[in-house]
């Protein structure tokens, strides 16, 4: 019997999209093993003849976790305006599925002879925009970022020449990014995301006072010039933090409400303040909104079209005067959507190559549209190698089915993009997670920069940094360490990246049994297929045979298994047998 409570289908989704003006993907989940075979049926919605002619095209089964099976076809777009249905064959039966309903009989009609149209009860894409296709800058399917934690990197060019200045607290400037640009792009990134650098009173600058200068203790707005344009011959993009979603109490708007409570210009730039102006209780608790319940950080009214014209501003002012090539945006899941509305055709009327990065920690499908963000940090691709990798809390089978997950949780174009982290200035680090373990982390960052979006390592991490407090995993750079075994071993992967990988690849997963600790997948496009063995345990894992394979790198493995913690990474013809059924 076929699990009915198992098939999904959701139109205009990532289930049912363009991935591009030439290109439609429809996808259908049902139960493991459950299907034999699964196809689907495309018509013009708009066709002038009754009953209304489909096309038959075979669904391929893209991906298996530990319940269900993933089908999907890919094929040109000749309408613009679609319905369609499924028919979905099992073991002993079969069934049609359309409009959220299984039957066996087509929803078109003879009556008397004639035919009754039946086409509106078919699932529906009523129009392929192009204004409204996923477009992300293509440039992100390539791209691997280095994020900097400025007052943590360097003040010269290889160290924190300390004190800290005013603001700050370690005493890293613009400057000293601006030296140390070799030292990224030999590391193998071509991206640079810097926390925030704009004007405020912590060290960490989340609490802006000035969006449109750079905070003195880092230098000065020439300063960042300086850092982009050299940057920018470099081949390296630069991406800004942009704290929108809260000022600083010193930022004019918030003093303003400060002095003259309900009768400022400036009052409803700020969320549930009271008629008498922002304050403390007692307890020093803050009677108004607030990043989480930081007194120093007020939360801004991002409803408020003028608080949202002023931030447009400030984007495009970034974007176009100093050609910065992208946005890292703070807490943008509490952020009013019509604000990002905005500020994206402000950023992108600058420059349309420009990237709009989203801080959502949690699956960002209401965030990543054509009108919204073309990218988030993927802290759950973290979560998910934390797991596997660092704790060995799950196996090989959960760790695929997690994943795929990943994988197939948005269109394709914002999988591209997606910022795969495994640190950042907010969370531990890993290599601490992996209690020191080297070879943990070392399995982890193979995956990181072999998998299906923008790899982004953070400071440090290619120095063997540890911390799992703030003041530790936000601690000066290591610049004595900064070229060692962790910085080749960063390089070679990097390197295997950026000479086989263009980011259009198909990723497939080969070998995840449960109880396994053998993680193998494959890399696809035309021309093109590169599979990577994992083994993240203490037991050795024999290969399968590989033909035609060429190892292009390889640590703690023979010709025949992997042993423990050990990697191989293969070009070969084709794509071996999936082993994971």
């Amino acid at each position: 019997m076929i699990d009915k409570a198992a098939i999904l289908h959701i139109p205009c989704s990532e289930y049912a999209y363009p991935l591009d003006e030439e290109t439609f993907c429809v996808r259908l989940r049902a139960g493991r093993r459950d299907l034999v075979s699964c196809e689907l049926y495309v018509a013009d919605r708009a066709c002038e003849t009754t009953p209304i002619r489909f096309e038959g095209l075979p669904m391929e089964r893209i991906a298996r976790d530990e319940r269900f099976d993933f089908f999907q076809a890919v094929f040109p777009i000749r309408h613009t305006r679609l319905c369609y249905y499924f028919r979905l064959q099992g073991q002993e039966e079969w069934t049609y599925y359309y409009g959220d309903i299984f039957t066996r009989e087509l929803a078109d009609l003879q009556m008397e002879g004639n035919w009754v149209d039946g086409r509106s009860e078919y699932f529906q894409y009523p129009a392929i925009l192009r204004t409204e296709i996923a477009r992300p800058p293509k440039w992100m399917n390539t791209a691997c970022f280095y994020n900097v934690f400025p007052d943590s990197f360097a003040d010269g060019s290889d160290a924190l020449a300390g004190p800290a200045k005013s603001g700050g607290r370690l005493g890293g400037t613009l400057r000293g990014v601006t030296e140390n640009l070799e030292h990224i792009a030999r590391l193998g990134c071509n991206g640079l995301y810097l926390n925030p650098i704009f004007t405020a009173k912590s060290y960490h600058k989340y609490d802006t006072i000035d969006y449109y200068h750079v905070d003195p203790c880092f230098g000065t707005d020439d300063d960042l010039r300086s850092l982009v344009q050299k940057a920018h011959k470099m081949g390296m993009r630069v991406v800004l933090d942009g704290v929108f979603n809260h000022s600083g109490t010193g930022f004019f708007a918030f003093q303003d409400v400060l002095k003259r409570g309900a009768s400022s210009p400036y009052f409803h730039w700020y969320d549930f303040v009271p008629p008498t102006g922002p304050g403390l209780d007692e307890q020093g608790h803050p009677n108004y909104a607030c990043f989480a319940y930081v007194p120093e950080m007020p939360k801004l009214n991002t409803a408020n079209p003028q608080v949202q014209a002023y931030f447009a501003e400030v984007g495009r002012y970034w974007v176009e005067e100093f050609r910065v090539d992208g946005w890292r945006l703070d807490v943008a899941n509490e952020i009013s959507k019509e604000f990002w509305r905005v500020f994206r055709r402000a950023v992108k009327a600058a420059d349309p190559d420009c990237v709009l990065i989203g801080e959502v920690w949690e699956n960002a499908r209401d965030w990543l549209r054509y009108d919204l963000l073309d990218s988030v940090m993927n802290y759950d691709f973290r979560r998910h190698c934390r797991d596997f990798f660092a704790l060995g809390r799950i196996d090989a089978a959960g760790f695929a089915a997690r994943v795929t997950n990943i994988v197939l949780r948005y269109p394709e174009p914002y999988l591209r993009a997606q910022l795969n982290l495994l640190d950042s200035h907010d969370v531990c680090r890993f290599l601490s997670l992996c209690g020191g373990d080297e070879r943990r982390m070392r399995l982890a960052v193979v995956f990181q920069m072999l998998f299906p979006g923008t790899p982004c390592v953070f400071y440090g991490d290619e120095a063997g940094l540890t911390g799992v407090t703030e003041p530790e995993y936000r601690r000066p750079m290591d610049w004595e360490n900064a070229e060692g075994s962790w910085f080749d071993f960063y390089r070679q992967v990097a390197g295997l990246r950026a000479k086989y990988l263009n980011g259009t690849e198909r990723f497939t997963v080969l070998a995840a049994a449960p109880q396994s600790r053998l993680f193998g997948y494959a890399l696809e496009r035309e021309g093109l297929c590169l599979t990577v063995w994992l083994n993240a345990g203490d037991v050795p894992c024999p290969l399968p045979e590989a033909e035609e394979a060429e190892r292009l790198w390889e640590q703690n493995a023979s010709h025949e298994a992997l042993g423990p913690w050990g990697f191989r990474v293969c070009r070969q013809a084709r794509r071996p047998t999936v082993l994971s059924n």
